[in-house]
C-alpha cells in the first residue's frame, strides 16, 4: 500500500511502521481504496467521500468533454502513428522518438491535468478510452478520409513490424508440430483475443539450435500452437485504451504517458479495463523490453505500472480467471529465456542434451527479465492465485522446465596449467538470476504451503521436480561419478525439491518416506550438492587459484547472507536427508572421497595421495571434517522452530561483529520488522548508542551480544556456516576469548565451545547412524593416533573437529546397542578387525593391537619386523588386518578392501536391484578412473603395533596437551555426583584439555565399562610416549612450526607495544576537547627554562635552537575563517526556517555590525585613522593552528619536493603548499618560523619594576619612535616574509581591502594586527568565551601565537606612525593647541573614544621593538584601561535618563576634589556627563534602556565590569602567550578581579569586599584633564553630526558564542519544506537541494542553473558565507557535506532512525530524528576549525558542487 505524503500526514498513522520513498514515475495513492486499506486509515478528505453519497455531476456540464475528448485522444493516437517509422535495418533513432514525444508533451500534460480534476472527469475519460464504438468510428480507416486511411496503414505496418498480426491474418498452421512430451493445454478462445508478441523469428532460431541437437532434449516445447500464437503473436485492439497502451510500449514507456495512465487508476472501471489491456500486451512488453537500449529505465516504468495492478488480490484473481494471467506470465518468461540458451557442458560435454541460459547474454547480465519476474512473484503472493498455480499440473511442468534452464548454469572448470587470461564476471548474473527467477517464486509458493490441507500442492511440486531432475540426469548422461574439476553453484531443481520436502515435514505433517524417491535417485541427488561443498573447501585451499578471483567471489556469494537460505541451506538439508536414508558407511566414504583425502587417512607416517598435492591435504581434511560437523549438528530444517532459527541466526551474526539494526540478520524471509524480530533481538543483544571514536569517525547505533549469549548460546558451527570470510570466524573466536577473560571464566585461549542441539525431528533420526558407523570410527581412531604421533598435515582444527564429532556421537547414542550389532549386514564383516559393533560408546573402549598398513618403501615403519603374534591376535586376524581404513592397496589394480571399492559394490547392488541392464555398460569406464596411476613408487606392507583404544588415545592426548605426565585424573573418583549431573559449567568453556575431559566424562556416564576402563588406563602410569623416529623432513616442519609460533608471539608483543605508543600519541595529538589533558606541547610558549629554546626536527630528527641561518618552524595550518562573524547578540540560537514565515536575516551578526561601524566611521573621519580604530577579520580572518611539531625549514622544502615527485594520489594539493605533518599526519599548509631568542629575559620580565608610571610612559613613546629597520637578508627574515605572504593569500582580497584608496599601506597595517586579534578572539571562543577554566587548554596547546606575534611585529615595525598621529600621545599627554585641528580642510581623525581599545593594544604592542619588557606591557595596559573605562562611562551616560544624569552631575561636583576622586566611578561619570553636555550629544531623543536598573550602584558597577571584561580577557591571553605563566582559574563572578590582578592593574593590598572596578585605574596624567580632552573631540563631532554621535559610541559587547542553526527534531519537517522549494536564484526546484547550516541559505547543489564564473552555487556560498568553509545539509540524502577551500568531504548525518542508524540517500525511508550529540560534534569541529584533521576522506570538488 502506498500513500502520497499529503494523505499520509492527514491520516492517523501514529506508531505505525512505514517507509518513505520517492516515486520516480508518479503512481496512484491508495487512500480511499477500501480493497487496499481499512477505512480508519483514510485521510480526512477521502473519509468524507466514502461515507456520504457524492451527488452526480449534471449531464450538461460534461457534454462538452464527451464530444471533444474522443477527437482529442484520436488526434494523439494519430500523432503517435505518424511519428513512428518502422526501422529498416538500423534501429529507430531515439532522437526521432524523442522529438515526437516533445511535440506531444502539451497533449499529454493536458490529459494529466484532466485526471486531476476529480472523479467526474475521470469517468468521462474512462468511457472514451474503453468505448469500442468510438474506436471503430474514428480509427478503423474505413471511409473517405485519406488522412485517416494513411494513419491506419501506418498502424498496421507497426503491428506487423512487431511480429504481430490480426487474428484473421493467421492461418491455423503448425498443428502437426506437436511432438512427444509437449503440454497439450486446451485454451479457450480468450476474452478479447488476448494477445501479444513473442519471437517473430523464433522458428529460424529453433532450427539453428536443432542442428546442434538441442531440439532433441526432452522438454516441454510450447508448440501447442493455439497457445503459442494466442499468447505470443496475436494482438487486436478494440478501443483507444488498448492502442494507447500499444504506442506507450512502442515508445518505451514515456514518463508522461505512464503518469497519465496511472493517474486514471482511481476510477474502478478503468482499473479493470486497463489491467486486462496490460495483460493482453504482456508478451509485447517482453519483446520491446528485450530490444530496448534503455532497459533499466523501461523496467522501472513497467514495474511502476504493474505493481499498482497486481498488488490488489481481488483484481489479480479476476484477471487470472478471465485472462489466463498465469499462463501468459509463465509462457512469456519461458519464451524470453529460450532466446539465450546454450548447450550445457556439465558432466558429459559431447553427448549432453541439456541446455542452460548463457549468463554472458545482455538479458541476464542487465537483469532485463526482472520486471516480469517481479510481477510473477507479486501475483504469487496472493493465496488465491498461488493455489491456482499449484493445482495446475501443466503450469507446474512448464515452470519446472523454466527452472531447469538455470540448473547447472555458469559452469566452472578448474584450470590446472596456467592462469585464465580473462576472468569472466558472469557469476553476478547467474546468482542474481537464480535468486530472482527461481528462489523468490519458490519462497512465494512455499508461503502458501503451511497447513495440512495443502499437502496435495507439495506432492505436486515434489513430483514434477523429481521428474525434471530425472530428465536432467538423463540429459547430462549422469551415472554415479561427477566429472572431476567441474563445479556449478546453481542447482535450483535440487533446492526446490529440498525446500518443499522441508515444508512437507515441518508444516504439513507429511510422511517423508512417502515422497522420497528410491535409493538410487537419492545417491544421484546427493552428488552435486556434495560436489559444491568439496569445491568450497578446494577454493579456500587455493586449489582454484588459476581461475582468478571470481571463483572466490562465487564461493563467498554462495554463503552470503542474501543467498544462503536459498542456496547453501537447502543443499545441506538435502545432503542431510540423503544421509539419513542411505547407508552410513557409503555416505561417509563418499564424503572423504569427494574431499580427496582418502589417502591421508592411514596410520602410516608417510603416504601417497594420487589426487591431491600435499600442501592442500591439511586444509582439505579440515574442510571434510568441518563439513561433517555442519552436516551432523545443523538443525535449521530438522526440527528447529522459526523463532529458534531466527535466534540462532541473530546470535551467529552478532558474535562475528556488533551489528546495526538493519543488519543483525539479513536473511531473506526473516526481515527486520516482523513481530518476533524485535523481541528476539532484545533477548539476545544490548543496544550500544552511537558513539564517537577518538579519530572523530562516527559510529552507528549497534547491537552487541549479551553476556549470557556468549555463555550459553555461542555456536561456532552456525558461525562457520554463515561466514563469508574466514577472518569472521576468527573475529567471533576473539570476541568469545575476550568475554571469557573479562568474566573470569577462562584465562587461556579457548577452543570453540560445544553447544547442545535441538532434538531431531523423528523423520530424520537416520542421520544419527552416521555417527555410529564403523567407517567414521576408523577415521576418528586413525586421526587421533596420527595427532598423538605428530604426523604432518594435522592441525589443532582437525583435532577440534574430531573431538566435536566424538562428542556429537556420545550425545546422540542409539538406544539399544544389541540391535545395532545384529543389523550389521553381510558386507560389514570386513570391518570386524577394527570394531565389533557400530555403537560409538562401546567402540570407544575397544582396543586395536596391530594394524597392517601399506607404505612407501622409504617409510620408517618398513624397517621393523612384524611381530610373531600378528595372526594369533583374535582382534586383528591376518586376513582382516589387511583392511586399512581408506588405504590404497595395489598400485596397478582397483583396490581390494578400500572403502571406495566397497562403495562401488554397494552402489552396484542397488543399481542391479533397481534398474535394467542399461547401466551395466558404463561400469568398466568408472572403475578404470579409480585405478591408481602406474607411476606410483613401490608400496610395501608393514605391520604397526598400536595397542590403543579411542579412550586411551584421548587420555594420552590430554597428557600431550597439558605437557605433563598423568595429567588426567577421573573427576568421579573424588565426587560421584559428577556422573549424575554431568552438565557442569566448568566444562562448558575451555581449551582442548577441557574438551577431552568433557568427552571422557560423557563416555563414563554412558557406560560403566567405559568408566572402569578409563580408571584402569589412568592407573597404569603411562610411560612417556616413545619419541617416534622423526624423519629429518618432519623435524624440519616441526621446527618450522615452532619458529613460526615464536615469531607470532614476538610480532604480537611488538604490535601491543606499538599500539600503546600509538594510543599515547593519539591522546596527545588528537584530543580536540578535553581541558584536563594537560599535555603542554613542546612549543617555546610554555617553556620556562633559562636556556635557549630547543626544537626537534621531525624530519631529520636533530635537536637544536632556531638560528638566523637555519631557522626552525612550526607546522601550521592557515585557514580563512568567518566563525567569529557568526556570533549573535542573543543567547537563543537561530532556528533553521521550515515555513515561509520563518526567515533569517544576517543583520544582527557580529560581522554585519562591525562592517556597518567601519563604513560609518569612514564616512565622517579620515581614512587612515579609521583603519586603526577597528579590527577586521570577523569575516575571512586568518586563523593559524599547529599540531605542535617543528621542523627545519630547509628539511621542509626537501620534504615538499619529494611530495611533488610522488605519483601517489594524495588527498591534498602539494602545489598549493599543502602537506601532512611528517610525524602525526595532520593536515597543514605552511611553516611558521620560530624567532631565535633565548628565554633568559623571560625570567627577568617577571621581576617587579619600581619605575614610576611617567617614566614608563616616556620609555614606551621613545621605543615607538625608533624606526623599525628593515632586517638584514637572513634565511629567517626571508621565511618570515614568505609566511606573511601565505597568511595574506589565505583569505580573499575582499576581506583584506577596506581602505578607500586601494593598495594603501594602512590596509596591510590593519590586516596584520587583525590577524593577531582574530587568533586571540578564536582562542577565547574555544575556551568557552571566558577564561574561568584557566590553565593551558587544548586551544592553548595548539596555539602558536608567540611565533605569529614575532612575524607580525617584524612586518608592522616597517610602517612608522607619524608622531603627530600616534595614539599613544593622545592617551598620555593633554594637547595644548586645540584649534590646529579645525583649521585643516580634510576629515578629522577618529575621536579616541570611538576607537576600539583591543585594536589599540595590538597596535601598541606590535609596533614596539621585540622582545617586549613586561613593565612596558603593563604600562600600555594601564593607559588603555583608562580609555576603556572612560568609554564605558560615556556609553553608560547615554543610556541613563536626563534626571539620572543631573543627579550624577551634582554628586560629581561635591566629590570632585576628594583624594580618591580619580578612582571613583561616580565622580568620573559625573565629569563625563558634564563634559559631554557641552556638545549636542544628549539632545537627540532620550533612550531609556537601563533607566530602572541604573539607579542602583551595584548594577552600574556590574555594567562597567561587563564592559571591560572582553578587553581584560584578550589582554590576559596575550600576556599568557608572550610571557608564559598559566592563567588562573576562577568562578565567573570573580573573573574581573582575578584577571585585573593577573594583569597588574589591581594593587595587591586591595581587600575584596570594597572592590570597585574604578580602583584598577592608574592615570598617567590628571584624570579630569584627559577626560575633558577626549570628550571635547566628541562634542565637536556632535556639533556637525548630532545624529551619529550615539550610534558610534562603543556599546557593551554581548556576543554569544558562535552557533550553527538549530534543527527541528524530525527530519521530515525539513524534507517536506525544502524538497519542493524553489531556488531564489534560478526559480526552479533544484534536483539536489541543500541548505547552509550556518546561515540557512537554500542552494542548488551541482546546479548548472546557478553557476557563476565556473563556480557552482555551494562553492560560491561557502566562500561568501564562511570564507571557504561551508556546511550544507543535502535535503534528499539527509547527509552533511563539508566544503573546505578546494576540497570537500561527506561528514555523515546528524539525523538517525530509532535505532541510531543513518539513512543516507533516504533509501530505507525510516523516520529520522536529530542526534543532538552528533550535531554538537559538528558544531564543535566548525568552531575549533578541525574539519581538516578529523575527517579523513577528502576529495577535490573542482568548483562543481
Amino acid at each position: 500500500m502506498s500513500l502520497c505524503a499529503e494523505c499520509f500526514h492527514q491520516g492517523e498513522h501514529a506508531g505505525h511502521d512505514y517507509n518513505m520513498f520517492r516515486s520516480q514515475a508518479g503512481g496512484a495513492c491508495d487512500c480511499g481504496d477500501s480493497n487496499v486499506m481499512r477505512e480508519a486509515g483514510f485521510c480526512k478528505r477521502h473519509r468524507i467521500k466514502s461515507n456520504s453519497n457524492v451527488p452526480c455531476v449534471p449531464k450538461d456540464l460534461l457534454m462538452m468533454s464527451e464530444l471533444v475528448l474522443p477527437q482529442f485522444i484520436f488526434s494523439l493516437i494519430q500523432h503517435l502513428r505518424e511519428g513512428y517509422n518502422e526501422p529498416a535495418l538500423d534501429l529507430p533513432s531515439e532522437k526521432d522518438l524523442h522529438k515526437i514525444l516533445q511535440v506531444l508533451e502539451p497533449h499529454v500534460s493536458f490529459l494529466e491535468d484532466l485526471t486531476k480534476m476529480g472523479g467526474a472527469m475521470r469517468s468521462v475519460l474512462t468511457q472514451v478510452l474503453t468505448s469500442q464504438q468510438f474506436y471503430k468510428d474514428l480509427s478503423s480507416g474505413v471511409g473517405e478520409n485519406a488522412c485517416a486511411k494513411k494513419s491506419h496503414e501506418k498502424y498496421l505496418i507497426a503491428l506487423k513490424g512487431s511480429g504481430l498480426a490480426f487474428p484473421e491474418d493467421k492461418i491455423a498452421c503448425g498443428m502437426q508440430e506437436q511432438g512427444a512430451g509437449t503440454s497439450t493445454l486446451a485454451v479457450q478462445g480468450l476474452a478479447g483475443a488476448t494477445a501479444t508478441s513473442g519471437q517473430g523469428d523464433s522458428s529460424d532460431e529453433e532450427d539453428q539450435d536443432g542442428s546442434q541437437g538441442v531440439g532433441k532434449r526432452k522438454r516441454v516445447k510450447l508448440s501447442s500452437t493455439t497457445k503459442d500464437q494466442s499468447i505470443m503473436d496475436v494482438l487486436k485492439h478494440k478501443c483507444f485504451l488498448e492502442e494507447l497502451l500499444f504506442w506507450t510500449i512502442k515508445y518505451e514507456f514515456p514518463q508522461k504517458m505512464v503518469t497519465f495512465l496511472l493517474n486514471m487508476l482511481p476510477d474502478q472501471d478503468y482499473k479493470i479495463a486497463f489491467t486486462k489491456t496490460f495483460v493482453q500486451h504482456y508478451a509485447f512488453i517482453m519483446k520491446t523490453l528485450k530490444k530496448s537500449h534503455e532497459s533499466d529505465t523501461m523496467s522501472n516504468r513497467i514495474v511502476h505500472i504493474s505493481v499498482q495492478l497486481f498488488s490488489n488480490e481481488e483484481l489479480a484473481r479476476q484477471v487470472t480467471e478471465e485472462c489466463q494471467l498465469l499462463d501468459i506470465m509463465v509462457t512469456v518468461l519461458l519464451y524470453m529465456m529460450e532466446s539465450c540458451l546454450i548447450k550445457s557442458e556439465l558432466q558429459d560435454e559431447e553427448n549432453s542434451l541439456h541446455v542452460v541460459v548463457n549468463c554472458g547474454e545482455a538479458l541476464l547480465k542487465n537483469n532485463t527479465y526482472w520486471p516480469l519476474v517481479s510481477d510473477f512473484i507479486n501475483i504469487l503472493s496472493h493465496q488465491s492465485v498461488a493455489k491456482k498455480f499449484l493445482e495446475d499440473h501443466g503450469l507446474l511442468v512448464t515452470w519446472m522446465n523454466f527452472v531447469s534452464f538455470f540448473q547447472g548454469m555458469n559452469l566452472n572448470k578448474r584450470e590446472l596449467n596456467e592462469h585464465v587470461e580473462f576472468e569472466s564476471q558472469t557469476y553476478y548474473a547467474a546468482f542474481a538470476a537464480e535468486l530472482e527467477a527461481c528462489a523468490q517464486p519458490m519462497w512465494g509458493l512455499l508461503s502458501h504451503c503451511k497447513v495440512r490441507e495443502t499437502q496435495e500442492y507439495t506432492r505436486n511440486v515434489v513430483r514434477y521436480c523429481l521428474e525434471a531432475l530425472q530428465d536432467w540426469f538423463d540429459a547430462i548422461n549422469f551415472v554415479d561419478e561427477p566429472a572431476p574439476n567441474q563445479v556449478t553453484f546453481h542447482l535450483p531443481l535440487h533446492r526446490y525439491f529440498a525446500m518443499f520436502l522441508s515444508k512437507a515435514v515441518k508444516c504439513q505433517e507429511l510422511d517423508l518416506d512417502t515422497i522420497l524417491p528410491d535409493q538410487e535417485m537419492l545417491m544421484k541427488l546427493m552428488i552435486h550438492p556434495l560436489q559444491i561443498q568439496a569445491s568450497l573447501s578446494e577454493i579456500h585451499s587455493n586449489m582454484w587459484v588459476r581461475n582468478g578471483l571470481q571463483i572466490k567471489g562465487q564461493a563467498m556469494t554462495y554463503v552470503q547472507s542474501h543467498f544462503c537460505n536459498s542456496m547453501i541451506d537447502p543443499d545441506i538439508y538435502l545432503l542431510q536427508v540423503c544421509a539419513s536414508r542411505l547407508d552410513p558407511d557409503y555416505f561417509i566414504s563418499s564424503v572423504f572421497e569427494r574431499f580427496k583425502v582418502v589417502d591421508l587417512l592411514t596410520m602410516a607416517s608417510q603416504h601417497q595421495n594420487t589426487v591431491l598435492d600435499s600442501e592442500h591435504e591439511r586444509s582439505m581434511l579440515e574442510g571434510a571434517l568441518t563439513f561433517l560437523v555442519l552436516l551432523l549438528s545443523l538443525r535449521l530444517h530438522l526440527g528447529m522452530t522459526d523463532d529458534e532459527i531466527l535466534r540462532a541466526e541473530m546470535v551467529a551474526q552478532l558474535c562475528m561483529n556488533d551489528r546495526t539494526h538493519k543488519n543483525p540478520n539479513p536473511k531473506s524471509g526473516i526481515v527486520p520488522g516482523s513481530l518476533s524480530f524485535e523481541s528476539v533481538l532484545s533477548a539476545v543483544a544490548d543496544f550500544k548508542a552511537p558513539v564517537f571514536e577518538p579519530g572523530g569517525s562516527m559510529q552507528q547505533g549497534m547491537y552487541t551480544p549479551k553476556a549470557e549469549v556468549w555463555d550459553k548460546e555461542f555456536d561456532p558451527v552456525m558461525v562457520i556456516l554463515r561466514t563469508v570470510y574466514r577472518r569472521d570466524v576468527q573475529s567471533a573466536m576473539d570476541r568469545y576469548t575476550a568475554f571469557l577473560k573479562q568474566s573470569g571464566k577462562f584465562p587461556g585461549n579457548p577452543w570453540p565451545p560445544y553447544k547442545k542441539r535441538t532434538p531431531l525431528h523423528p523423520s530424520y533420526k537416520g542421520l544419527i547412524k552416521l555417527l555410529h558407523c564403523k567407517t567414521l570410527h576408523i577415521v576418528l581412531f586413525t586421526l587421533l593416533y596420527k595427532i598423538l604421533m605428530d604426523h604432518q598435515n594435522l592441525s589443532e582444527h582437525v583435532l577440534c573437529m574430531v573431538l566435536y564429532l566424538i562428542e556429537l556421537g556420545l550425545e546422540n547414542s542409539p538406544e539399544q546397542e544389541s540391535d545395532e550389532e545384529e543389523s550389521a549386514g553381510g558386507q560389514e564383516r570386513c570391518h570386524d578387525s577394527w570394531f565389533p559393533g557400530s555403537n560409538l560408546v562401546s567402540n570407544m573402549r575397544h582396543f586395536i593391537n596391530y594394524v597392517r598398513v601399506r607404505v612407501p618403501e622409504t617409510a620408517p615403519e618398513v624397517k621393523r619386523e612384524p611381530p610373531a603374534s600378528t595372526s594369533s591376535d583374535g582382534l586383528a586376524s591376518s586376513q582382516s588386518s589387511r583392511r586399512k581404513s581408506l588405504q590404497r592397496e595395489n598400485s596397478g589394480t582397483a583396490q581390494v578392501f578400500s572403502l571406495v571399492a566397497e562403495r562401488r559394490k554397494k552402489f552396484q547392488e542397488i543399481i542391479n536391484r533397481n534398474t535394467s541392464e542399461a547401466n551395466q555398460v558404463v561400469r568398466p569406464k568408472t572403475s578404470m578412473k579409480w585405478s591408481a596411476p602406474g607411476a606410483t613408487p613401490q608400496l610395501t606392507t608393514a605391520i604397526l603395533e598400536v595397542k590403543e583404544s579411542i579412550l586411551s588415545l584421548l587420555i594420552k592426548l590430554h597428557h600431550k596437551l597439558s605437557g605433563k605426565q598423568n595429567s588426567y585424573y577421573p573427576p568421579w573418583l573424588d565426587d560421584v555426583d559428577v556422573l549424575i549431573h554431568p552438565e557442569i559449567p566448568r566444562y562448558s568453556h575451555g581449551d582442548g584439555m577441557t574438551a577431552v575431559e568433557r568427552i571422557l566424562l560423557k563416555a563414563a556416564v554412558q557406560s560403566r565399562l567405559n568408566k572402569r576402563i578409563i580408571e584402569e588406563i589412568c592407573r597404569k602410569v603411562t610411560p612417556p610416549v616413545p619419541p617416534k623416529k622423526i624423519s629429518s623432513a618432519e623435524k624440519k616442519t616441526l621446527d618450522k612450526e615452532e619458529r613460526r609460533q615464536k615469531a607470532r608471539e614476538r610480532q604480537q608483543k611488538l604490535l601491543a607495544e606499538f599500539a600503546s605508543r600509538q594510543k599515547s600519541f593519539m591522546e596527545t595529538a588528537m584530543d580536540v576537547e578535553s581541558p584536563d589533558a594537560d599535555i603542554a606541547m613542546e612549543v617555546a610558549t610554555s617553556e620556562q627554562h633559562v636556556s635557549e629554546a630547543i626544537y626537534d626536527c621531525v624530519i631529520c630528527g636533530q635537536s637544536g635552537p632556531s638560528t638566523e641561518d637555519r631557522p626552525t618552524g612550526l607546522v601550521v595550518l592557515l585557514q580563512a575563517s568567518s566563525v567569529l562573524g557568526q556570533c549573535r547578540n542573543s543567547t537563543e540560537p537561530k532556528k533553521l526556517p521550515t515555513t515561509e514565515e520563518e526567515q533569517i536575516y544576517p543583520w544582527d551578526t557580529c560581522a554585519a555590525l562591525h562592517d556597518v561601524r567601519l563604513s560609518t566611521l569612514q564616512r565622517y573621519f579620515k581614512d587612515s585613522s579609521c583603519l586603526q580604530a577597528v579590527s577586521i577579520g570577523w569575516e575571512g580572518g586568518v586563523y593559524v593552528q599547529t599540531c605542535g611539531h617543528t621542523l627545519h625549514i630547509d628539511c621542509h622544502k626537501s620534504y615538499m619536493e619529494s611530495l611533488r615527485n610522488d605519483q601517489v594520489l594524495q588527498g591534498f594539493s602539494v602545489d598549493k603548499g599543502e602537506f601532512t605533518c611528517p610525524l602525526c599526519r595532520q593536515f597543514a599548509n605552511s611553516v611558521l618560523p620560530c624567532y631565535p631568542g633565548n628565554n633568559v629575559e623571560r625570567s627577568l620580565w617577571q621581576s617587579h619594576s619600581n619605575k614610576c608610571m611617567q617614566d614608563l610612559v616616556q620609555e614606551v613613546e621613545d621605543l615607538q619612535e625608533q624606526l623599525g629597520t628593515f632586517p638584514s637578508e637572513t634565511n629567517l627574515s626571508k621565511e618570515m616574509e614568505s609566511v606573511m605572504k601565505d597568511i595574506k593569500s589565505t583569505t580573499q582580497k575582499k576581506y583584506t581591502d577596506y581602505s578607500k584608496s586601494p593598495g594603501s599601506p594602512d590596509n596591510d597595517f590593519l590586516f596584520m594586527y587583525s590577524v593577531a586579534r582574530t587568533n586571540l578572539e578564536l582562542e577565547l571562543v574555544h575556551r568557552g568565551g571566558n577564561l574561568c577554566s584557566g590553565g593551558a587548554s587544548t586551544a592553548g596547546k595548539r596555539s602558536c601565537l608567540n611565533q605569529l606575534f614575532h612575524v607580525l611585529a617584524m612586518h608592522m615595525r616597517l610602517y612608522s606612525i607619524d608622531s603627530a598621529y600616534n595614539p599613544w600621545r593622545k592617551l598620555t599627554q593633554p594637547i595644548q593647541d586645540k584649534n590646529s585641528e579645525l583649521v585643516s580642510e580634510e576629515l578629522p581623525e577618529v575621536p579616541v573614544l570611538y576607537r576600539d581599545v583591543s585594536s589599540l593594544l595590538l597596535i601598541q604592542i606590535l609596533t614596539m621593538p621585540q622582545p617586549l619588557h613586561k613593565e612596558h606591557f603593563t604600562c600600555i595596559i594601564k593607559v588603555l584601561f583608562t580609555l576603556l573605562y572612560t568609554q564605558a562611562l560615556a556609553a553608560l551616560s547615554v543610556k541613563c535618563s536626563a534626571e539620572d544624569r543631573m543627579a550624577w552631575k551634582e554628586s560629581e561636583a561635591l566629590k570632585k576634589n576628594t583624594s580618591s576622586g580619580e578612582k571613583s566611578w561616580e565622580v568620573l561619570l559625573g565629569h563625563v556627563i558634564t563634559e559631554l553636555s557641552k556638545g549636542k550629544i544628549y539632545e537627540e531623543g532620550e533612550t531609556e534602556e537601563l533607566t530602572a536598573v541604573l539607579v542602583n550602584p551595584d548594577s552600574v558597577e556590574c555594567y562597567l565590569q561587563q564592559f571591560c571584561l572582553p578587553f581584560l580577557r584578550i589582554t590576559s591571553l596575550l600576556q599568557h602567550h608572550l610571557f608564559g605563566g598559566d592563567l588562573p582559574s576562577c568562578q565567573e563572578a570573580e573573573e574581573f578581579t582575578v584577571l585585573a590582578s593577573c594583569l597588574g592593574l589591581l594593587p595587591p593590598f586591595q581587600s575584596a569586599h570594597q572592590f570597585t572596578s574604578a580602583s584598577c585605574l592608574d592615570w598617567p596624567v590628571p584624570a579630569f584633564d584627559m577626560i575633558s580632552q577626549w570628550c571635547s573631540e566628541l562634542a565637536s563631532f556632535a556639533d556637525r553630526h548630532p545624529d551619529k554621535v550615539k550610534a558610534l559610541l562603543i556599546q557593551e559587547p554581548k556576543w554569544d558564542l558562535p552557533r550553527l542553526l538549530q534543527l527541528p527534531d524530525n527530519y521530515n519537517t525539513i524534507f517536506q519544506y525544502y524538497h519542493r522549494k524553489t531556488c531564489t536564484v534560478c526559480t526552479k526546484v533544484p534536483k539536489d537541494p541543500a541548505v547552509c547550516l550556518v546561515c540557512g541559505t537554500f542552494v542548488c547543489l551541482k546546479g548548472l542553473c546557478c553557476k557563476q564564473q565556473s563556480y557552482c552555487e555551494c562553492v560560491l556560498h561557502s566562500q561568501n558565507c564562511g570564507a571557504g568553509t561551508g556546511i550544507f545539509l543535502l535535503i534528499n540524502a539527509s547527509v552533511i557535506i563539508i566544503i573546505r577551500g578546494h576540497r570537500f568531504c561527506l561528514w555523515g548525518s546528524v539525523y538517525l532512525d530509532a535505532h541510531g542508524e543513518e539513512d543516507r540517500d533516504l533509501r530505507r525511508g525510516k523516520p529520522l530524528y536529530i542526534c543532538k550529540e552528533r550535531y554538537k560534534v559538528l558544531e564543535q569541529q566548525w568552531v575549533s576549525h578541525t574539519f581538516d584533521h578529523i575527517n579523513k576522506r577528502w576529495g577535490p570538488h573542482y568548483n562543481g558542487l
